[in-house]
């Protein structure tokens, strides 16, 4: 007796017109083109899975990073079409955390609007978890998961084993904005809601599809194409209310010391801060992420402020009495847990987010886009006289002076020689020396910077000197191990050309270093570092200085790094060297290869002080708590 069931050839071969409505498309030069011709019909018939391939082409997505599985077959036929014809592309990974970074990257660095697909169980858990890189630092792009079906037969493999619906959409909503498409028809409105979180002009974030595998084949009858939505465009809103403008204005004319703290939200917007910064006198000071916000050389620029901060940084924050807080989520690692204004008597926030808008007293809320709201403020400026010229010139004086020790620190700290390393057992860069190399290079080739987190990334934000944002990508909103190795895989997936350079530490990239593989097939042409002291040396440094011993951040595994990255064909592995000369001859050979190129670097871990660029702020973390809590409470804003 033959027990095997007998599939139709219908099944087998998908929906019918699947390949002409694709090869239509493709030979119209897009979706848009193909209806406006007429080519194809407005309507159709259609399966959930084509309705959302069409549905996100219309919202400009047409690349898929993927790996499929049995949850996400029917979609991953889709795909198959379309990119045979030259409509979507399809990046394959090996991993989901790795795959969410490159997703991350590509729209955040590359500013290209892209889908993470994976299959349901443990990679949708392994994809959300790495999508908190990009919600953290404010990044859009569509998650797209395999779900358990709709119709209750019994446990779906892979699913979370509890007697309750939607527990991946549950999930998902914790950390974002989420849709279970239980009903193929509510297509339309899953996609608006995408487009206005993915494209949100002040929050945008990952937006989670989640895809039940029974519905992915489900025909939606009489689709109306030209219903569904296109991407979210949104107009800047300014302040209604001029007495609002007047009173921020009149209180930035009755401070002489004024900093600004400008936050990730304040990247697109340089131009008017600096002008508004030049207007008022103010010293400005930059989160981990919003780099570059003025030239580095600029008189009123102070380096980063916060818990790790900078000795410039960290003297505007704690000698201002006036705090403009502009697209800043005040992190703790930014404003010291709350208490690294001592001195503020009263807050300026620009953002158009009301929850980060309000967070601190005495507030003066200007709530709008930022650059609106900037040019609105420098007109009623404009009008009014300067009564704090000679006062603000002191308050400047004193921080060029702060300026100037920080850079000294810099220079001494970054030309400190090679150090003996009881775990190497020889003598070996610092890091602060080694990392410097690298910038260096970096902006000699015109390279994106990507920093990994832990000591690499603190040392990198304290390090880095650059004249405009989008030089320095650091993943400071989670510090997500493993982060900058995988953007570097981005480079080969993007439309535009810029060569990718990423800071990693050793257990950084051992987090994905099968990223390596991805970007060999998707021929990304970049560098990765690896800066290795053989330890965590973020935490066994702030062990350190709140315990006095380290513990259990190490092990006594070596690992060769050039010969690990060597096995990966097509990946040029080179030794660092020892000191600055070797190092940076082999960032030279490693610019000149038209691949991916990774250079191991041993650098110090220890006690010696000149090992690293220091500490500044405070942080609400271990035996610091009851202080830091005791200066919180005594605190006007």
């Amino acid at each position: 007796m033959n027990n095997q069931v007998e599939i139709p050839a219908v099944m087998l071969l998908g929906t019918p017109g699947l390949e002409a409505r694709a090869k239509v498309i493709a030979s119209s030069g897009g979706l848009n083109q193909a209806l406006a011709s007429g080519a194809l019909p407005k309507q159709l018939n259609i399966t959930l899975s084509e309705a959302l391939v069409l549905g996100l082409l219309k919202q400009g997505v047409s690349k898929y990073l993927a790996i499929f599985g049995h949850g996400s077959t029917d979609l991953g036929e889709v795909l198959r079409v379309y990119t045979e014809a030259g409509v979507t592309k399809v990046f394959n990974f090996r991993n989901e955390v790795e795959m969410a970074h490159a997703g991350t990257a590509l729209a955040w660095a590359w500013k290209e609007p892209c889908a993470v697909v994976t299959s349901i169980g443990p990679g949708a858990l392994q994809a959300l978890a790495g999508s908190l890189a990009a919600a953290c630092n404010g990044v859009g792009l569509y998650h797209i998961y395999g779900d358990e079906t709709t119709w209750g037969e019994g446990y779906n493999m892979q699913q979370i084993p509890k007697q309750q619906q939607q527990l991946y959409g549950q999930m998902t909503a914790l950390m974002g904005q989420s849709y279970v498409l239980h009903t193929p028809e509510a297509l339309r409105d899953a996609l608006r809601r995408g487009t206005q979180c993915v494209n949100h002009p002040v929050k945008p974030g990952p937006f989670y599809l989640m895809l039940p595998i029974n519905t992915q084949p489900q025909v939606i009858d009489g689709l109306n194409l030209e219903a569904l939505p296109e991407a979210l465009q949104n107009t800047p809103t300014a302040i209604a209310d001029m007495a609002v403008l007047k009173k921020a204005a009149e209180a930035l004319r009755g401070h002489s010391r004024i900093v600004f703290k400008i936050g990730g939200g304040g990247r697109p917007f340089a131009g008017p801060l600096r002008k508004l910064a030049e207007r008022c006198g103010a010293a400005v000071v930059a989160s981990p992420g919003s780099t570059g916000i003025l030239p580095d050389a600029h008189p009123q620029y102070m380096h980063v402020g916060g818990s790790k901060g900078s000795i410039s940084g960290n003297h505007a924050m704690a000698n201002a009495t006036l705090l403009v807080a502009i697209g800043t989520r005040a992190v703790c690692q930014s404003d010291c847990s709350g208490v690294g204004y001592p001195l503020v008597e009263q807050v300026i926030n620009i953002n158009a987010d009301l929850s980060d808008l309000t967070h601190y007293n005495r507030t003066i809320p200007l709530q709008g886009d930022i650059g609106a709201v900037v040019d609105q403020l420098l007109s009623v400026l404009e009008g009014m006289p300067d009564e704090q010229s000679q006062p603000r010139s002191v308050w400047l004086e004193a921080c060029a002076a702060s300026k100037a020790a920080w850079k000294s620190f810099l220079h001494q700290r970054q030309s400190t020689p090679p150090l003996f390393d009881e775990v190497w057992q020889r003598s070996v860069l610092t890091q602060p020396a080694a990392i410097k190399v690298v910038c260096d290079f970096a902006n000699e080739v015109n390279a994106i910077k990507f920093f990994d987190a832990g000591d690499v990334q603190a040392n990198g934000f304290q390090t880095v000197e650059d004249d405009s944002t989008g030089q320095t990508y650091t993943e400071s909103g989670a510090s997500y191990m493993g982060f900058a190795t995988c953007a570097v895989t981005a480079a080969g997936m993007a439309s535009t050309q810029q060569y990718p350079i990423a800071f990693t530490g050793d257990g950084s990239f051992m987090m994905n270093p099968q990223a390596l593989i991805s970007a060999i097939e998707h021929q990304a042409r970049g560098t990765i570092v690896i800066f290795d002291n053989r330890r965590m040396a973020a935490i066994s440094s702030l062990q350190h200085a709140q315990y006095g011993k380290d513990f259990r951040t190490n092990d006594a595994v070596a690992v060769d790094y050039v010969q690990l990255a060597g096995s990966v064909k097509g990946v040029q592995a080179l030794w660092g060297g020892e000191d600055t000369a070797s190092l940076r001859e082999a960032l030279k050979r490693a610019h000149s290869h038209p691949g991916l190129s990774v250079v191991h670097v041993p650098v110090y871990a220890g006690e010696r002080p000149e090992g690293g660029l220091g500490a500044y702020g405070s942080w609400n973390v271990g035996n610091w708590c009851d202080d830091v809590q005791q200066r919180y409470l005594s605190s006007l804003v």
